[in-house]
């Protein structure tokens, strides 16, 4: 049986960092006297956002295709 919950999950929670992400933009933009679109710090944050998720797919494929590291014994040998 799959987890059909998962997808939609991953869906939502980059739609939220998405939507958190332009909305900092534009009040950023806006304190700083640099107004832009909604529209254009919604594109930013959209790359900013897949960007993230590119580095951390990465992080994750590179972590698990690493052989286990062997620990050190306490004594150092």
């Amino acid at each position: 049986m799959t987890d059909t919950g998962r997808p939609r999950r991953f869906a939502l929670s980059v739609a939220a960092w998405w939507m958190l992400l332009a909305l900092v933009l534009w009040l950023l933009g806006r304190a700083l006297d640099q107004p832009a679109s909604f529209a254009a710090c919604a594109a930013s944050a959209a790359l900013l956002v897949a960007v993230g998720e590119i580095g951390d797919g990465l992080r994750r494929r590179r972590r698990n295709s690493r052989p286990a590291r062997r620990r050190r014994s306490p004594s150092g040998r």
